[in-house]
């Protein structure tokens, strides 16, 4: 049987500039490369409640914990970072190309479960309108840090279904490119569009493809902003850190003063830190046991109570400045532990091409990276997804006190209308 190979490249990004035709270099994708002309509409601003959309993002957190904890089962030890949502927005997609016998069996690897197809687009594009559009629209002035790209490049001896080509751009703006991927050109235009993309920060993501290789999916998000009340770098001091590996110097920036968003219970202390233009991130510092043990045990339903239930107190905080790079190891495994069908060997993708040829997942990896300073936050991730053939908490009454000197949880959100905060990387320092 001849073999035909689809990459679904993820690509999660945090960089300067996400902009598909816009490249900061003066490279390009060469002669091969065409667009695939599908007319968007407009992505669906959120017009009121929705229980569906709701659902969807709610459940998009779901599956973020979840997968998160699987994960940390084979990234055990170490510093942790990855984008939950660069994995689920991409199978959220995939939805559309997936088999009828698999389709309820993805939604419910997604939390999706009693979601139709239709209704988690619109959800998709929702969130989606929330992160981007709807900070553009009217002001030209606003600067939006979080910036989402989506693409499949495909292969010039098959055909992209029209259908999925027009789903794909009118509810997740990706947009349809052919390449030769018998040739190094498919390997140049995506190396391309990932540097591009994350300012250099992601290179040669791809050594080769399969010259069978029919279509490679990416996505890509990108953040970039600066804290909304800024650590003061003449404050930060050099200490020790207390890891599970042993013990480490850390440079601690220092926050302290009143109208810190603060919560505290017998588990944990927890700080949200607020940046310029909407989103933020929580620090997670257990009480008692490891950084591990306390990710393993975080849900959404958790960090919904630690959010509603923060308040506005009167502190300190150390904080380590932390900078991690990491491999995702057994994502693949964690992707089959979690219910995701598309690796079974009867082929469950059966509605990308034209072409009668079902195709399942074959490996998934990721790269994350993320930098944390008295300035903002940088961070990164790449994940690639292949594809082959078938063969109540106590409120605070006296100044705290939360000295981040030993291994944390964090939690990387942005705002949306459905899903409150909706979560993007998550991770564990064990060592600044």
């Amino acid at each position: 049987m001849r073999k035909n190979l689809i990459i679904l490249t993820v690509c999660i990004f945090w960089a300067f500039s996400c902009n598909l035709d816009g490249d900061s270099d003066s490279t390009n994708f060469g002669s091969s490369i065409n667009i695939v002309n599908v007319s968007a509409n407009q992505l669906l601003a959120p017009d009121g409640f929705s229980p569906t959309a709701i659902s969807a993002a709610v459940g998009a957190n779901d599956f973020s914990f979840r997968l998160g904890r699987i994960l940390l089962e084979h990234n055990r030890g170490g510093n942790f970072v990855f984008s939950p949502y660069s994995v689920w927005m991409p199978l959220a997609a995939l939805v559309n190309a997936t088999d009828a016998q698999y389709k309820s069996t993805l939604l419910n690897a997604l939390d999706a479960s009693g979601i139709s197809q239709d209704d988690l687009n619109i959800a998709a594009s929702r969130m989606l309108y929330d992160l981007t559009d709807s900070r553009n629209a009217g002001t030209e002035s606003y600067y939006n840090p979080l910036k989402i790209l989506n693409a499949i490049f495909v292969d010039n001896k098959v055909t992209l279904r029209r259908d999925f080509a027009q789903t794909y751009m009118d509810f997740y703006r990706g947009a349809s490119i052919n390449v030769d991927f018998s040739s190094r050109d498919a390997v140049n235009a995506v190396n391309r569009w990932a540097r591009r993309n994350t300012n250099g920060l992601i290179t040669d993501l791809i050594e080769s493809f399969d010259p069978d290789t029919v279509a490679a999916i990416a996505n890509a998000i990108y953040f970039s902003d600066r804290w909304a009340w800024e650590f003061n770098t003449q404050e930060t001091q050099e200490d020790l850190f207390y890891g599970p590996g042993g013990n480490t110097r850390a440079f601690y920036m220092q926050r302290q003063g009143s109208n810190q968003l603060y919560y505290e219970d017998n588990k944990v202390q927890a700080i949200s830190l607020s940046f310029k233009n909407s989103a933020g991130m929580h620090i997670i510092l257990p009480k008692s046991g490891s950084a591990e043990e306390l990710y393993r045990s975080m849900t959404n339903s958790y960090f919904y109570e630690i959010q509603q239930n923060a308040v506005l107190a009167e502190g300190k905080l150390l904080l380590p400045r932390f900078s991690i790079e990491n491999d995702i190891e057994g994502l693949l495994a964690s992707l089959k532990t979690l219910g995701v069908p598309l690796f079974e060997d009867d082929g469950p993708i059966t509605g990308l091409i034209e072409e009668d040829i079902p195709l399942l997942i074959t490996d998934a990896i990721q790269r994350a990276v993320i930098k944390v300073d008295e300035k903002g936050t940088t961070a990164a991730a790449v994940t690639v997804l292949p594809i082959g053939p078938t063969s109540a908490a106590p409120q605070p009454n006296r100044p705290f006190e939360m000295i981040c000197n030993k291994p944390f949880m964090f939690i990387l959100y942005d705002r949306t209308y459905d899903g409150g905060r909706q979560v993007l990387f998550t991770g564990i320092v064990n060592q600044p």
